[in-house]
């Protein structure tokens, strides 16, 4: 079976400069478009945004997709349609299941420091369910030189869940370490994104907002010389 493996710098990005926000798309988005990068399987947006102090996205729809909001550095405060509203701090993962509809915003609740965040659109596996809303908190000693699931397709599973055959997990490595990542489903695919540090994907050496995605494979293997954090998003490919 021949593996199929690409290397994307994080300069090659998409990106936008609104001033309160400064956002790098993996994939097409707004008014960045890229023919060869409309989605990756399932994944269909993974936005690495930074938004300014006490500002952020005002009340906007959504339906029909899976978002995953992971935050960075700094918290947001949510407010949706469905009656939640409260903040989402780094070390903690957000997840909307818009369904038959939902409207929402999302501020940076700092007035003195910028926020950052990873914005991640799933194509779900069911159109029209009733939306639904979780968040939980990341130990951080759960994904030290070890996987942290964040995000799989089962409701009784470590981390939260959504509507499509997906994963998310996270890890951070310490320097000289190797760490291997067997796929759930071996018809999925994989993208790699480098938060921090340096690291190697199999035979690929990723810098800080590098990713690396593969399909018609197994497993993965991550090593690396530095301390480096990141994390893989495990998608189905029929999209």
């Amino acid at each position: 079976m021949k593996t199929h493996a690409t290397h994307y710098k994080a300069e090659d990005r998409g990106s936008a400069d609104h001033g309160w926000l400064k956002a790098h798309h993996s994939f097409s988005f707004g008014g960045w478009y890229n023919p060869e990068r409309i989605h990756f399987g399932a994944l269909r947006v993974l936005n690495d945004d930074r938004v300014a102090a006490g500002m952020g996205f005002g009340t906007h729809p959504h339906d029909n997709m899976e978002i995953i909001t992971i935050p960075l550095s700094g918290s947001l405060r949510h407010r949706d349609s469905m009656g939640n509203e409260g903040l989402i701090t780094a070390g903690e993962v957000q997840v909307m299941s818009a369904g038959t509809g939902i409207t929402h915003s999302e501020m940076n609740a700092q007035h003195d420091a910028d926020l950052t965040l990873f914005q991640i659109w799933i194509i779900p596996n069911q159109r029209n369910v009733e939306p639904r809303y979780d968040q939980i908190t990341i130990d951080p000693a759960s994904y030290h030189n070890q996987f942290a699931q964040l995000v799989s397709p089962n409701k009784n599973d470590e981390g939260t869940w959504i509507y499509q055959d997906a994963y998310i997990h996270m890890a951070q490595l310490d320097a000289g370490k190797t760490l291997n990542y067997s796929l759930k489903n071996p018809q999925n695919g994989a993208y790699v994104m480098l938060i921090s540090g340096e690291l190697l994907a199999d035979e690929t050496h990723l810098e800080a907002r590098d990713a690396y995605s593969i399909f018609d494979t197994d497993q993965l293997t991550f090593s690396t010389q530095t301390q480096a954090h990141f994390i893989v998003l495990e998608v189905p490919m029929t999209f």
